[in-house]
């Protein structure tokens, strides 16, 4: 950035001032010679003369061959120039050369026509004076001439200078030597026609008006110069080389043709996936309908089988001898079977005991949420402390300190037409905004803001002011703030100006449009330009970047940025943050009591964002309750098994639901607690999601536990104690695998390097490990003094009331398991339905793989805010209103000897440099912004060092210590630098001055300070006295970036940039000689505020396969070794799971669900959910003793049907809904519609296609098994129980 003083016009048109220096006669005429006259700006002007060329002395010619050693070629001693004229004219083009140096193909020619015109003995040929004033003295002084030259020159000096770039600012240096007109819109007439404007160019001492020649023939008596140009790709002489590549093109290395972006992957004109999957189910279903209808027989028919056989026991069920691992899993059966009914007996014989052991351990546990820390900083929620993104920044942070805390505004114009204003030039079309009441309010606003007191705090007590030093005073009027008013110093009485233009009356709006086509002209009270892309809002059309003609006065929003300093170090942002608080409650009731009803106003702060996600979360809390509430309810009322009505208040079971809940919510309590011992920090989702999760994975094992005892028979002489042991036996080992089948999955989901996944996937898998012992133990204990509640007719609830003796019901089969045995099982078990089923569900499962590839990645941000929420409002206008994109640092670090020119070459990007070189890159990425997404080329402190070393009047010293001293201070001596032979500081001046140019502040006598641009972009150490840089950056800026494919996309263009530099210098540094170990360390990065958000969907899909592929895995293996090495269970359990998870994804993908860690999260527990619905029904059907699949599919379907309905899909149905009223959009997102999916997804898929495919496919009766029941003739079936 470069920053000066204001001017009124013409800011860097440094050149201008030297074209002045001018003028003598024909053949050994000239026009004007020596000066005699100053005008109110200091500006030298020169006496006309009309007389023969005039000697030069010996110190003249000297100081003519600095810059026009071509006239002194034929040995010319005369010329229409003194040595005060000469002397002008070198200081002059010492201030354009701050510009143009860098090509000296571009500065040789622009020269040359000033030299000729300044001092060529010929002056008269091609200069006509126009008009000439007296002096005090009565002596004539020139103050216009006509200058006549060819076309050819002025198009070929353009053509070498248009390209020539100003490192400080990544424009063109076009950009502030073309008056009104940036380079883009620039043209070799309206250079020079800039360059001799005496009224609208600060530094033309009297008017010039250049003359254009087609040719250089004679005409009306003038012979116009023609002075010899130099292509920019060619060299000058022998010392001066061709110009770079960043200051021209025709230099640049021929560039790589455009990556060809191949089209999507069609087939005939239709979209690949669809037509593969199409196919897919097309030769699928083929084949399943011939095998199931032509080629096979059933061996029975629909109606043949019963629901609720108890199967056949003839020696035919096991003749065949047993398999070795039909053995094993039988006895894996009998044995888990065994242990649990031990373990049963055991904790239901002492329920006291065990229920207070419970609480204990509970409380001990729960004692360390005491120690957790919540987690809302964005960055350690959703990065990886180990990410690239996450190391890089903490790098630049610790390094250069954050990124500026960025506070704004953005004001839009509300029912106010656009303003017609004629000029001169043709109407002009200005957006609403720029009426004068409302620029007035904008202004207003503005200062109220600079003026807030937070408790003492003032903006320019926190504010970046790039001018100042560490230390110094500031003021309001020094912080940067990116204002329109910028453009008139925030001087309210600008608005009034007027004057007249050729019968035009120009006003404020002309002002505007000239600053807003140059911002150089026009600097801010800060020193610095305002970039119209940042200060208004609204001129670009969807989808269109930043051009050279960008109408920015089409605007209809104002935006009003406040920068304010970062810390790294936390401590020292308190004030800042007292303020932002401050700023956002001053807005709300700005907003609420003040604002125009012509304004709509969006704002937001640094801290906004974190401060609107705690909100959010409290304000969903209500909604989060009543959801439990309701699920509550519900398994307190759906648990009880009330069969007379006068037995109501004694066969309910609501003090059994209560206390199944707490245990839920006590295995989350202790979880946290857990891992609060620990110090793991914990998140919002776990506060809000993983008691939510528990209670819809845990409930369904009471459910099941309650159920299958309210059907169970007790035995002769069997005490209570050992009925509730033999039913856990029945139904531990199932249990035992959807709760370690879950653990694993999640267990194994915390191997994710996201912090927020990670914490919740160790979270729930702890909390439903707890959850499972806690009901093996605890809620058996409680289910014991339950049974015995209610036999002894005592009231629930009021267990201390005890009714009369009645008549105990016996157990008999619900409503819900009539229904599902006595209608649902019989149709869906019918050969055409079944076959209908499958194909219904192969062409959802194919449908769904089609589009989960088309499923977008990525967070919308208006998604993270709560719908009431200002920083929601400020987002959506942001992004109507966003014109440029974030700024990119590429940092460099690693130990580089910057002072061996060698290694100078690799970096820098002006003359000399190398063609590859760093910055050369860059720039060249730059060009390429539809590919790179790079928008200007990066700023490069070490080229503007070399321009800065390069002027004599920019570095000075205190004589009396040799420290450094501002160049503008006239009682400091000028730096003595010794240059090597590339004209840059030599080895040891090179580190000796280098923090000299960081501390000098630029202004119009030395506009390469490094100062505003610079401080804090290098940073250096000394070892052995020597300077050493050991990181620096340069910056640059996205194109505009609008959606999460635009961010990441940046992200990934920059990253493989940096990758392509840092190759470049490890392997010329090597080759230089630096050892290969530190060459190795050398590298370049990338970094902008946003990468360590987005940078984990450059890996979004791969971790998310990933993730899901670890978390069936393990489930896989756990199903097959608890369902007793049942192979075929097992591969059944994840094809069911396999399918709910895709049909999931193309739920996503029709829901507008986008992916990213919040949905990643989903996905995972959609997994262990769909556990639940899969494993209890295949489970059931391997222990079904009924002799065909369809037989055994219908069994288990109607002994598990109403416990998978009632105990899982009721449970967390009757919850979800609630999620719909959420005030969060993230939860009406994420949470109600992928749970929602979940939910009806899973049970669709546990209570119609599983039991479909269990009889096509399921597992063979286990020979070992029957054999085993047969054998004991007495036992009672050991499958899962049927539950109503």
């Amino acid at each position: 950035m470069i920053v000066l003083p204001s001017t009124s016009t013409g800011v860097y048109i440094l050149i201008v001032g030297i074209l002045v220096s001018f003028i003598g006669i024909s053949k050994q005429d000239c026009v004007w010679y020596g000066v005699c006259n100053k005008d109110a700006f200091g500006h030298n002007q020169y006496c006309s003369y009309n007389g023969t060329a005039k000697a030069m002395n010996d110190e003249g010619l000297q100081l003519l061959a600095e810059r026009c050693s071509f006239l002194l070629k034929s040995e010319q001693k005369n010329f229409c120039c003194d040595v005060a004229q000469v002397k002008i004219l070198n200081e002059q083009v010492k201030l354009a050369a701050n510009f143009l140096d860098r090509c000296p193909a571009c500065m040789s020619n622009l020269v040359r026509h000033i030299c000729e015109f300044s001092c060529s003995p010929s002056q008269s040929e091609f200069v006509k004076v126009v008009e000439t004033k007296p002096n005090k003295n009565d002596v004539p002084y020139i103050t216009s001439i006509d200058l006549h030259i060819t076309e050819g020159y002025i198009n070929k000096t353009y053509k070498s200078c248009s390209q020539v770039s100003v490192p400080q600012t990544g424009q063109l240096a076009l950009d502030l030597m073309c008056g009104a007109y940036p380079a883009s819109r620039c043209s070799p007439t309206k250079w020079f026609t800039y360059m001799g404007d005496k009224q609208n160019n600060y530094y033309v001492p009297f008017q010039i008006t250049y003359v254009q020649h087609q040719t250089n023939s004679t005409k009306d008596g003038f012979t116009p110069a023609d002075p010899k140009t130099t292509p920019c790709d060619k060299a000058v002489n022998s010392e001066l080389p061709a110009c770079s590549c960043s200051d021209c093109d025709s230099s640049c290395p021929i560039a790589p043709v455009d990556p060809v972006i191949p089209p999507s992957f069609k087939i005939a004109g239709f979209d690949a996936f669809t037509v593969i999957m199409t196919v897919v189910f097309s030769v699928g279903t083929l084949i399943f309908l011939m095998g199931s209808f032509l080629f096979t027989k059933d061996s029975i028919n629909d109606e043949d089988f019963q629901v609720g056989n108890d199967g056949a026991t003839d020696d035919s069920m096991y003749k065949q001898e047993p398999r070795y691992f039909e053995k094993l899993g039988a006895r894996t059966e009998f044995f888990l079977e065994n242990f649990f009914t031990r373990w049963g007996t055991f904790f239901a014989s002492y329920p006291w005991i065990t229920l207070l052991g419970g609480i204990v351990l509970v409380v001990a546990f729960g004692y360390g949420i005491t120690f957790v820390q919540i987690t809302t900083d964005p960055v350690k929620l959703w990065a990886s402390p180990t990410s690239k993104s996450r190391i890089e920044r903490e790098y630049f942070d610790s390094k250069f300190e954050p990124f500026f805390r960025v506070e704004q505004i953005i004001i839009k114009a509300v029912d106010l037409p656009y303003i017609n204003h004629n000029t001169s030039n043709g109407p002009i079309k200005f957006g609403p905004i720029f009426k004068k009441d409302f620029l007035a309010n904008v202004l207003d606003l503005q200062e109220q803001i600079k003026s807030l007191d937070a408790n003492g705090t003032f903006l320019n007590d926190i504010c970046y002011a790039p001018l100042k030093d560490d230390g110094s005073t500031v003021m309001a009027s020094d912080c940067v703030v990116q204002s329109i008013w910028g453009y008139f110093q925030d001087n309210i009485d600008r608005l009034e100006d007027s004057e007249e233009d050729n019968g035009y009356n120009v006003t404020y709006l002309d002002e505007l449009y000239q600053c807003m086509s140059n911002p150089y002209l026009c600097l801010a009270s800060y020193g610095g330009p305002i970039d119209p892309a940042i200060a208004l809002g609204g001129f670009l059309k969807p989808g269109d970047q930043l051009t050279g003609s960008t109408k920015f006065e089409l605007a209809d929003a104002i935006i009003l940025t406040f920068l304010v300093r970062n810390h790294h170090d936390k401590a020292q942002l308190v004030r800042a943050l007292e303020w932002e608080k401050r700023f956002v409650e001053f807005m709300t009731d700005y907003i609420k009591n003040t604002k125009s009803a012509s304004m709509d106003i969006a704002f937001t702060t640094e801290r906004s964002i974190e401060d609107e996600l705690n909100r959010e979360s409290q304000s969903d809390v209500l909604t989060i309750l009543v959801s439990y509430i309701i699920m509550f309810i519900y398994i307190a009322i759906s648990l009880g098994h009330v069969q007379e009505l006068k037995r109501s208040l004694i066969d309910s079971k609501i003090t059994l639901g209560i206390g199944g809940v707490i245990i839920v919510l006590a295995s989350v309590v202790s979880s946290v607690g857990i891992f609060g011992y620990i110090g793991l920090p914990a998140t919002l989702i776990i506060v809000e999601v993983i008691p939510f999760l528990v209670l819809a994975v845990g409930v369904d094992n009471i459910f099941i536990l309650v159920q299958t005892y309210q059907r169970d028979q007790r035995r002769t002489d069997e005490a209570i104690e050992q009925q509730v042991g033999r039913v856990l036996g029945r139904v531990g080992p199932s249990m035992l695998l959807t709760s370690v089948s879950e653990c694993c999955c999640f267990f194994l989901g915390g191997l994710s390097d996201m912090p927020a996944v990670r914490a919740f996937a160790l979270y729930a898998g702890v909390a439903l490990l707890i959850d499972f012992i806690l009901q093996i133990t605890c809620f058996v204990g409680l289910f014991t003094l339950d049974i015995k509640r209610k036999e002894e007719n005592r009231l629930d609830i009021c267990c201390f009331i005890k009714c009369k003796k009645s008549d105990i019901m016996h157990s008999s089969e619900g409503l819900l398991y009539k229904i599902i045995s006595g209608a649902f099982v019989p149709f869906l078990m019918k050969k055409v339905v079944r076959a209908f089923v499958m194909i219904i569900f192969f062409a959802w499962f194919c449908a769904s793989i089609a589009l989960v590839p088309k499923i977008d990645i990525g967070l919308d941000q208006e998604l993270a805010m709560p719908e009431d929420s200002f920083v929601l409002h400020y987002i959506k206008s942001l992004n109507e209103h966003l014109n440029i994109g974030p700024p990119v640092y590429f940092v460099l670090k690693g130990d580089i000897d910057f002072a061996n020119t060698s290694n100078q070459n690799l970096v820098c990007s002006g003359r000399y440099c190398n063609d590859d070189s760093a910055l050369t890159q860059l720039y060249l990425a730059s060009r390429r912004s539809n590919l790179t997404y790079i928008a200007r080329p990066a700023s490069s402190w070490i080229d503007d060092y070399f321009d800065w070393t390069a002027s004599t009047s920019c570095c000075k010293f205190h004589p009396d210590n040799g420290s450094f001293c501002p160049h503008e201070d006239t009682t400091c001596s000028k730096c003595n630098i010794s240059k090597n032979h590339l004209k840059r500081p030599d080895t040891h001046d090179f580190g000796e001055y280098l923090p000299f140019f960081l501390k000098d502040n630029p202004d119009d006598s030395c506009v390469k300070g490094g100062h505003a641009a610079y401080s804090g972009a290098v940073r250096y150490n000394y070892d052995r006295k020597s300077l050493n840089v050991d990181a620096s950056y340069f910056m640059a800026y996205h194109s505009i970036l609008k959606t999460s494919s635009d961010y990441f996309l940046a992200l990934e263009s920059a990253r493989k940039i940096s990758a392509n530099i840092t190759q470049m210098l490890q392997r010329n540094l090597i080759s230089n000689g630096l050892p290969m170990d530190l060459a190795l360390q050398v590298e370049v990065f990338p970094y902008s505020v946003f990468y360590v958000f987005y940078e984990q969907y450059l890996t979004m899909w791969s971790d998310t396969l990933q993730s899901m592929g670890i978390s069936i895995l393990s489930i896989f293996i756990v199903t097959f070794i608890l369902m007793g090495f049942d192979i075929h269970s097992a591969l059944v359990v994840i094809i069911t799971i396999t399918m709910i998870v895709v049909n999931l994804g193309g739920l996503m993908y029709y829901w507008n669900i986008s992916l990213n860690a919040v949905s990643l999260v989903n996905l995972v527990m959609a997994v262990g959910i769909s556990v639940e619905f899969c494993s209890h029904l295949v489970h059931s059907f391997s222990l079904s003793k009924e002799q065909s699949q369809v037989n055994r599919a219908a069994d288990s379907l109607s002994k598990m049907g109403s416990s998978i309905f009632s105990g899982i899909t009721l449970t967390k149905f009757a919850g979800i809904l609630v999620l719909a009223f959420a005030k969060s959009q993230i939860f009406q997102v994420f949470y109600f519609r992928m749970y929602f999916g979940i939910v009806v997804i899973g049970a669709t898929h546990g209570l119609i296609f599983l039991p479909v495919l269990l009889s096509y496919i399921g597992a063979p009766q286990n020979n070992a098994r029957l054999e085993s029941h047969h054998q004991e003739n007495g036992e009672q079936e050991t499958s899962l129980s049927g539950v109503r």
